[in-house]
């Protein structure tokens, strides 16, 4: 077969330019910028315009207390600048806009991530459960009070002896028929609500999760709406107790806290019973028959948490990349080309290296988040609400919320370290924002359990696909991967494709081939989908212990085909949005990007593509080379790609980003340059031992580059 590289079109790519025309290109910054604000992007304009003000700004070394009253007061803050209202009906108040919701709360992480979180609990969880799960008794009941903030509640799902389990939380909510009331009750330790939000100090009230039984029949998980506290005393009220969760590793501007119950009666109409009723005699009805259906239906609430941790995660990732890339333009370290001047950071190889991937990474995540968030706003409007846009909605959100935050704690402590002694400054921010996004990672579902569920929908949708044909067929799958995608070539031709041609030149054509990194990173996903799913094959046949253990032993490749799956959602996302540029020379920059984000990936996985002989050893060793090559071209894009984020000094709030840096460098500079101009620089020792005269100085300065790396230091160790 004939290499495919051959047959690549004859279009100019971008890589193609000359160094003239290279060196001539500038991003439209500001119309990037618009693209990168999405749909809502006159919410996001207001929302930054409010994350900017100084009365919602995290104040650093609070003692938590302290905190807690002040991120308690902006909450009053956000409700008088009507911040909050979005998602709710008009009839209470609000703009029925879920997508602007979304989009407006996630923007509050620039403020203060505490406040994001608790503003959160308040509005998108505790409130939002009535809203959805409740029925226009319960709105009209209660939905005022939540958004002005009367009604401080809690989202009480969680329990000690079960977190991402829900289904198995022991809490009950026990029908008395005589009384018309709920019983709620732990009836041991384990069943406490925990890490509950506005639990340890100003819920007044929860919206809770219990097992409903009535006439001895155990429905399932639902949710009620159950007093807390007395509102004068906030003392809690007979048979409620609880206790402080304490000091936490971040977001400690959120009273986190423990709550059981001692057979506390509600009346019957606290049950939030849009998916679920109970008569007065205690027959229970439901409109989904089925009980997982229904299960997993009330769970929707927590869709858009995860839409908006995946949001704030992308949003945090900008901060820190911003004021990094900024420091790294400025500060200058090793004199490694020139004796008066020393090396920029960002033109070291290494330091790009660091930096500039996440930078495309951040990119990928902004743009897959987008269309996260599109989708969301079509399901909660009822645009677009069947039950398989629900499923697609999940499935997305559990997705791509795991890669946005793993990959925000990775970008923030890179950054940190990239910033040296620096970044280690509070005043610097990024100890702690990457402090305070630690726990994103496990709250509204463990990461690797909501790869669990993605791994199984791509199970299902595997089986669906082969149910009466062989493993021969396997190339069909592939084509399914990337929604949308229609591909030419099946799974022959991308091994053919990639088949070593003895040219680097034609190696660096086909890596950088839109088609070839798409096939090589859905056929990653299918491959891997395709092994388990064959060595799964019958397991539902056999014993329940013997099939629980064969997918144990499989665990772990399943939840990594589901992270490759997400892998490629993002990278859909990034090339989808390049068909939307117009500006030609952004397009170009940003088509680099595109490439290193997908080459990053492949190179991440390079030990797969080349056991799977997917890749041969030229081609492998070609790929660094590549990323290599679009990292210099990157390198003079670097301010104006971060510039594009959007965010102001008021938004990063970290000294290096200022411009200090270029301040202390260019009085360095001046110093040095006087006492050359001036004949009174001393001579250095090695000088003045090997010649008979004067050498021009810049100064006392460290022995140059690599060559003395054992006395050497990197950026911040001085002390």
């Amino acid at each position: 077969m004939t290499e495919l590289a051959s047959e690549l079109p004859e279009a100019v790519q971008p890589a193609d330019l000359s160094d003239e025309a290279e060196e001539a290109l500038r991003i439209d910054v500001a119309g990037l910028a618009e693209q990168l604000l999405g749909a809502w992007a006159s919410t996001r304009h207001e929302a930054r315009e409010l994350a900017g003000r100084p009365e919602l700004h995290k104040i650093e070394g609070l003692s938590h207390h302290e905190h807690r009253e002040r991120v308690f007061a902006q909450l009053k803050f956000l409700v008088d600048h009507k911040a909050v209202h979005r998602a709710y009906p008009k009839e209470h108040g609000g703009y029925d806009d879920h997508g602007a919701n979304i989009a407006g709360f996630e923007e509050l992480v620039a403020a203060d991530p505490s406040l994001q979180i608790k503003a959160g609990v308040q509005w998108g969880l505790f409130g939002a459960a009535v809203l959805h799960l409740g029925t226009e008794e319960h709105h009209a009941k209660w939905l005022p009070g939540i958004m002005s903030l009367e009604i401080p509640g809690c989202f009480a799902m969680t329990e000690i002896g079960h977190g991402s389990d829900v289904a198995s939380i022991a809490t009950t909510a026990t029908y008395d028929p005589e009384a018309e009331e709920f019983v709620i009750h732990t009836p041991f330790k384990a069943a406490w609500k925990d890490y509950i939000g506005n639990a340890a100090k100003d819920g007044l009230a929860a919206v809770v999760f219990a097992q409903l039984i009535t006439k001895g029949v155990n429905h399932g998980v639902h949710a009620l709406f159950v007093p807390l506290r007395d509102p004068e005393t906030h003392e809690f009220l007979p048979g409620v107790g609880g206790e402080d969760d304490g000091i936490k590793g971040g977001l400690n501007g959120i009273d986190n806290g423990r709550l059981h119950f001692d057979h506390v009666r509600v009346p019957r109409s606290n049950l939030l019973n849009r998916y679920g009723s109970v008569a007065p005699d205690g027959t229970y009805s439901s409109p989904i028959a089925s009980p997982g259906r229904r299960f997993f239906t009330m769970l929707g609430t927590l869709v858009q948490g995860r839409v908006s941790l995946d949001g704030a995660a992308a949003a945090a990732s900008k901060l820190a990349l911003t004021a990094a890339i900024r420091y790294s333009t400025e500060r200058r370290q090793f004199n490694a080309s020139s004796d008066t001047a020393e090396e920029v950071l960002l033109d070291y190889q290494r330091h790009q290296r660091r930096l500039l991937p996440r930078l495309a990474t951040t990119y990928a995540m902004s743009f897959a988040h987008e269309q996260l968030l599109e989708k969301f706003d079509g399901v909660f409007s009822g645009r677009s609400d069947t039950d398989k846009d629900r499923q697609d909605l999940e499935t997305l959100a559990a997705a791509l919320k795991p890669l946005s935050t793993w990959n925000a704690l990775d970008i923030l402590q890179e950054c940190r370290e990239a910033c040296g002694g620096s970044g280690f400054l509070i005043e610097n921010r990024f100890a702690s924002l990457r402090a305070d996004l630690d726990v994103y990672a496990t709250f509204e579902g463990d990461n690797n359990v909501l790869l669990q569920l993605v791994a199984k929908r791509l199970l299902n949708d595997y089986a669906k696909e082969f149910r009466t044909v062989g493993v021969g067929a396997l190339a069909k799958f592939a084509l399914g991967q990337a929604a949308g995608v229609a591909y030419k070539t099946g799974l022959g031709a991308v091994a053919q494709f990639v088949r070593d041609s003895g040219r680097a030149q034609r190696a660096a054509l086909a890596l950088r081939d839109e088609d070839t990194q798409r096939l090589l990173l859905a056929d990653r996903v299918q491959t891997m989908v395709a092994e388990v799913a064959q060595a799964l094959h019958g397991a539902n046949r056999l014993p329940q212990a013997d099939a629980a253990a064969r997918f144990n032993a499989h665990q772990d490749e399943l939840i990594e085909a589901a992270r490759a799956h997400a892998e490629l959602l993002q990278w859909e996302a990034f090339t989808e949005a390049l068909a939307q540029v117009a500006d030609p020379a952004t397009k170009t920059v940003l088509t680099w990007l595109r490439d290193l984000f997908g080459l990053s990936l492949i190179e991440k996985h390079l030990a797969w593509y080349l056991m799977n002989g997917r890749l041969s050893m030229q081609r492998g060793r070609t790929v660094g080379e590549y990323i290599n090559r679009l990292l210099t071209k990157l390198r003079p894009h670097a301010l104006d790609l971060v510039a594009a984020f959007g965010y102001g000094p008021e938004h990063l709030r970290a000294n290096i980003a200022t411009g200090v840096e270029a301040e202390r460098q260019a009085e360095a500079a001046a110093y040095f340059q006087a006492q050359r101009e001036s004949g009174t620089a001393p001579k250095l020792e090695k000088h003045s031992k090997s010649s008979a005269g004067p050498k021009s100085s810049a100064g006392p300065k460290p022995a140059a580059g690599p060559k003395s790396s054992a006395r050497s230091k990197t950026p911040g160790q001085e002390s």
